[in-house]
């Protein structure tokens, strides 16, 4: 039913919202707060389109179209079934026609929501073992992978450098801590009196070798290597990217506003991660403004030719060409991305075949593509645990410090696997720097 000035009152309930109440309540409960948000509006005089603001974001939004029933977000696109986007549509048009008018004429409106979240048990003996212990058996995590790097021969006078297994220890151990080069240095000077380093290496000096490109290729190994012990666990991965904001601007002089623009800068970096355990086996950091589906391939094999069992991958619309399902299908898994809204059923066979998955046996697609929001759980918990941003000023010397925060991520979560799922962490050598 249409109204000219509101438009539907009721979208009609479709069979993959009708198999899953669950979710649909939760998603109306989400949406009885969008109606109340006053950025909510039309944008068209027949009340057909509307701008429905994003929850996770303070500006931008989507578009609904109460004609056509659809929504401009990745839910509806992906599960063609009503999203919190159009409920939230529907509830303020509902709303405008059920306010009551007293007999002073004051406005009341009733509501009543009942919400039912679906929780999850955690084995809290473990993991408050995991958690009370972190920090030492990173420690000695690192210390176990870090003694496979071997120290470039010193050429020339003067004295010897200090071992480069010492040096990309003490860069780790910084970056874990969280703070400052020189806030870092009794934590360093503490792993030295423990035995991990023969001597602490000074701020100064890691600043030196976080300008170094030849240590990138080095920190990429490491995080690979640090992932390893999972290979015998994993088999199901999801690949994302997500960005670092950093502490430099690129600046500008705009001759149409007539005063100078700035921009922050920020790093864009692209992991496989496990489902299982949220490891991440296999990283790339591209340009920040590079496109998305050129990285998949590169994490797919260099995963697979670590020793993992690749069986699923999911990723989301922004990673679907020909190529990369081909690449998937290479290493024997079974790609589980999404068609975007104008895609077709023509291309190679590994397009046609997921294509026949998509459309036709949906409810099996969604199940194994709902993995896909570990890789954003991944991203949450490693910003969070050792910061959104990084420190450095060089871009050589950005990539390698967020390397290093993969890899501490990386290393605590072995420490989770290790009390959770009994997982013997063994580490072969890791190549040298050229």
């Amino acid at each position: 039913m249409n109204d000219a000035n509101n438009g539907p009152s009721v979208f009609v309930e479709t069979a993959q919202e009708a198999a899953s109440p669950m979710g649909q309540q939760t998603r109306r409960a989400k949406a009885l707060a969008l109606s109340k948000d006053k950025r909510l509006k039309r944008i068209d005089n027949a009340g057909v389109m509307w701008l429905v603001p994003s929850q996770s974001q303070n500006a931008g939004g989507y578009v609904v179209n109460t004609m056509a029933r659809t929504c401009t977000c990745p839910d509806h696109e992906v599960r063609r079934c009503r999203c919190k986007h159009m409920y939230a549509v529907e509830f303020a048009v509902e709303l405008s026609r059920s306010v009551e008018t007293s007999a002073n004429g004051s406005r009341v409106v009733t509501e009543t929501v009942k919400v039912t979240r679906k929780t999850y048990a955690q084995d809290w003996t473990h993991y408050n073992a995991a958690q009370c212990e972190e920090k030492e058996t990173v420690q000695v995590l690192l210390r176990s992978l870090c003694d496979g790097i071997e120290t470039p021969q010193h050429k020339g006078r003067g004295p010897k450098p200090m071992p480069l297994c010492d040096v990309v220890y003490g860069m780790t151990m910084k970056v874990y801590t969280t703070m400052s080069g020189r806030r870092a240095t009794t934590d360093l000077e503490a792993c030295a009196d423990a035995g991990h380093m023969a001597k602490a290496p000074r701020y100064n000096t890691l600043f030196d070798y976080f300008e170094r490109a030849d240590l990138t290729p080095l920190l990429m190994a490491l995080v690979e290597e640090s992932a390893a012990p999972m290979s015998a666990i994993e088999t199901r991965y999801a690949v994302d990217s997500t960005g670092f904001a950093t502490s430099t601007y690129r600046r500008w002089y705009d001759a149409k506003y007539g005063h100078e623009m700035k921009e922050h800068g920020w790093l864009k970096v692209h992991a496989m991660v496990g489902v299982t355990t949220n490891v991440m086996t296999s990283v790339r950091v591209p340009d920040s403004n590079s496109n998305d589906a050129p990285e998949l391939p590169a994490l797919v094999q260099s995963t697979a030719a670590n020793g993992f069992d690749v069986r699923e991958v999911t990723a989301d619309k922004a990673y679907l060409t020909h190529k990369n399902l081909a690449a998937i299908e290479a290493v024997g898994a079974v790609p589980y991305v999404p068609f975007k809204s104008n895609s077709k059923g023509e291309g190679p066979a590994a397009w046609r075949r997921l294509w026949g998955l998509f459309m036709y046996r949906q409810a099996e697609f969604l199940a194994h593509y709902h993995q896909r929001s570990l890789s954003e759980s991944a991203f949450s918990a490693i910003k969070r645990k050792f910061g959104a941003s990084v420190r450095s000023k060089s871009k050589v010397a950005q990539v390698n410090e967020l390397l290093c925060k993969v890899l501490c991520y990386n290393l605590a979560c072995l420490v989770h696997a290790m009390h959770q799922l009994g997982v013997e962490p063994e580490f072969a050598s890791v190549a040298r720097a050229s």
